[in-house]
């Protein structure tokens, strides 16, 4: 078994940053220290590598992403993306049910998995989808061997509607795993759009969006999802936030000690709807992004403890399908690839710092699913780690950058000031300086339930 030494790194890890270094033992850490290694250990390493001053940090565990495999790969695939992933130092995954088919039976799901484990770059997990007759077939999963349960409350994705009361209740009261929900209003949805569209016509611009798919429409529904799960004692994780008015629905308290939690993704910490006008149909996503009072209350949420983990809900479109008016364009954007850096941009303006954006996205997730042996840089642990190199002078993302099949970002334009230089998974340098290693296979996550 190979031993790898990555010496004279910043590392940022479990709230603290220190110069420091470690060892690769095959696929695990064998140990983590401070200052500079000894003669043994440089000694007692097959390769050493001076990561010269920059960051080192856990890999980026990303909570919801839709890699769009099965089904919609003219878009998306499990190999594109998870390569994406790993140039964006995202070391893990968890996709979503809405393919065609839908991720709703056990054969769909193992599926998946066996797709993943032939041409993922990246560890991996799948959520199996809920819908109104499918609970008996969640009761038979093996939930320490796959992530949890997606469910779309109140708004309907793929026709994945979950709305009749006595399976959502026998859902939220029978599954041991986390339930993760999708919680947007369709009657408040509906009422809205079509008192627009009796007001202007049915050609709506897209600044209609987060007005049409409304704060009133996100609240409605998680309170519901939330006063359902504190009366069944659900393991609830709501996805996506993007409300002032929703955050009071959760705790402050610590992750350890909470049953319900939530999610904000990236889109939703960085853009407003003042952004509409600039980026149009690049930014339209569901749930909409909003206000600046919306964007400025979510940012306060997460330093302050209410919000829990940082996700993307990456779900890349080809150019051509966000094409069109509100009504027509498709919701949805690529992130997976440039998350980290813009959480590290946000953490350099002084929003964040760089450990909470490690706790958030790579800790948080982990201590959340209860994923084993992976989102901290212990001994032990699997070696999923990126290098991070901080670009004082900055550089221009462009949409040439792009990995994702659907080619193109929401951050084209944006300047940046941290590069993802190399990811390894499970030890191995799976991303360096711009190359996908494509030998390197992820791995399924566990979870310790």
């Amino acid at each position: 078994m190979s031993h790898r030494l990555l010496y004279n790194a910043e590392i940022v890890n479990e709230g603290k940053r220190f110069p420091g270094y470690v060892v690769i033992d095959g696929d695990v850490i064998a140990e983590v220290a401070q200052g500079a290694p000894c003669e043994a250990v440089m000694a007692g390493c097959d390769l050493a590598d001076d990561l010269a001053g920059a960051l080192l940090l856990p890999g980026v565990i990303d909570d919801q992403v839709h890699f769009r495999e099965p089904g919609l790969t003219h878009k998306a695939d499990i190999a594109s993306e998870s390569r994406a992933a790993v140039a964006g130092g995202v070391t893990s995954f968890m996709d979503m049910p809405n393919t065609v088919p839908q991720t709703t039976n056990i054969e769909a799901l193992e599926w998946k998995f066996a797709r993943a484990a032939a041409t993922s770059v990246a560890n991996f997990s799948f959520n199996i989808g809920a819908t109104n007759d499918n609970v008996g077939v969640l009761e038979q999963v093996d939930f320490s061997r796959v992530c949890g349960v997606k469910a779309f409350l109140g708004s309907s994705t793929g026709n994945m509607l979950i709305d009749d009361r006595s399976a959502l209740h026998r859902l939220f009261s029978s599954i041991p795993a986390v339930i993760a929900v999708h919680a947007e209003d369709e009657a408040i949805i509906r009422a809205n759009r079509e008192r627009y569209v009796a007001e202007r016509g049915d050609d709506l611009p897209v600044e209609l969006h987060p007005l049409i798919r409304s704060a009133e429409a996100c609240y409605a529904c998680t309170a519901r999802a939330v006063e359902l799960a504190e009366r069944c004692g659900t393991r609830l994780h709501v996805f996506h936030l993007s409300t002032e008015r929703e955050l009071a629905l959760f705790s402050n308290a610590p992750l350890a000690d909470k049953r319900i939690t939530a999610e904000v993704c990236v889109h939703h910490l960085w853009f407003t709807d003042r952004d509409y006008a600039r980026l149009g149909n690049r930014i339209k996503c569901n749930p909409a992004i909003k206000t600046l009072a919306d964007r400025e209350a979510l940012r306060e949420a997460l330093r302050s403890g209410r919000l829990d983990v940082v996700a993307t809900d990456h779900a890349p479109h080809l150019p051509a399908e966000k094409e069109g008016n509100c009504l027509k364009a498709a919701s949805g954007m690529p992130l997976v690839q440039f998350s980290l850096v813009a959480m590290l941009e946000m953490a350099r303006e002084g929003i964040f710092t760089t450990e909470m954006v490690v706790e958030k996205m790579c800790h948080a997730p982990a201590q959340l699913y209860r994923i084993d042996r992976r989102g901290y840089i212990r001994p032990g642990y699997y070696a999923d780690l990126a290098v991070v190199r901080r670009d004082d002078d900055g550089h221009t993302v462009t949409d040439a950058d792009v990995l994702s099949k659907c080619g193109w970002t929401p951050f084209h334009g944006t300047v940046m000031h941290h590069r993802v230089e190399r990811t390894f998974v499970n030890g191995e340098e799976a991303f360096a300086n711009g190359r996908i290693n494509e030998a390197v296979r992820g791995r399924r996550l566990l979870f310790n339930v």
